[in-house]
């Protein structure tokens, strides 16, 4: 109950300020108007909505397989690290405005574009706190597994990975929380349907309160895939203390 007395105290907040200010609804419209936009607009906004969320999830399934596979690269091939980590460390010095024009170009308006940007900002979250965790392995239990036979391939999946899993649970949930980002900005660079498409259209005829509905959906999607996300890492990983629950006293 804690994270929805927050919001309606927040939208409180908000609609006092607008009534108390005078702000001209084109600058900043009262959570009245936003929803009734939403129940009006809810047919359009919910079909808009159902393309973005296909672009987030399958850059995020994308971005996910991509990013376990490149980290299990550099960890098992060792002359692979000197050309690929610093190819990894440039792709993420590029803006992504700059190359959602380029992607747009290459892969047309539709749904490729989105889902390529939505891949490429998860991917890197994934692939650099898995290849983390796989490389901060306890030495001990790797002096174990040689001192028994086993072979790097073994050791590699037998030991790093379980190992490494919690790191990769960690950059799992900044990717979901990123994921919006990817479909959105493809959405502004070029688009005809999506949520991101909705708020560029409204901003154009100043219709500010359309602009804060899709705003509230999106919001919505990217929390709800949060918390989804922790969720099931949460069931798939039991073993993973969660250290400030324990001395808290209960689940945040």
């Amino acid at each position: 109950m804690r994270p929805l007395l927050a919001a309606l105290g927040l939208l409180l907040a908000w609609e006092g300020f607008v009534r108390w200010s005078g702000t001209p609804p084109f600058l900043l419209p009262a959570p009245i108007r936003v929803a009734t936009v939403l129940a009006e607009r809810w047919d359009i906004l919910a079909g808009h909505a159902v393309t973005t969320a296909t672009e987030i999830l399958l850059g995020l399934l994308i971005g996910t397989l991509l990013g376990i596979a490149v980290a299990l690269l550099l960890t098992a091939w060792r002359g692979g690290r000197r050309w690929l980590l610093p190819l990894l460390i440039a792709s993420q010095a590029i803006p992504v405005f700059a190359i959602a024009p380029l992607l747009t170009l290459w892969l047309g308006f539709g749904a490729a574009s989105k889902v390529a940007m939505a891949t490429i900002i998860i991917f890197f979250p994934v692939a650099t706190a898995f290849y983390d965790g796989l490389r901060r392995t306890e030495p001990g239990w790797l002096d174990l597994a040689a001192t028994m036979g086993a072979s790097r391939t073994a050791a590699l999946w037998r030991i790093r990975v379980p190992a490494a899993l919690p790191a990769l649970a960690s950059g799992l949930r900044v990717a979901a929380a990123v994921a919006p980002i990817g479909a959105v900005v493809g959405e502004w660079v070029g688009a005809s349907s999506g949520l991101g498409y909705v708020m560029l259209q409204a901003n154009g005829r100043s219709q500010t309160d359309m602009m804060f509905a899709a705003l509230a959906i999106l919001a919505a999607m990217a929390m709800a895939l949060w918390f989804a996300t922790d969720r099931l890492l949460r069931a798939l990983l039991p073993w993973q203390p969660d250290a400030l629950s324990e001395h808290d006293g209960g689940t945040p």
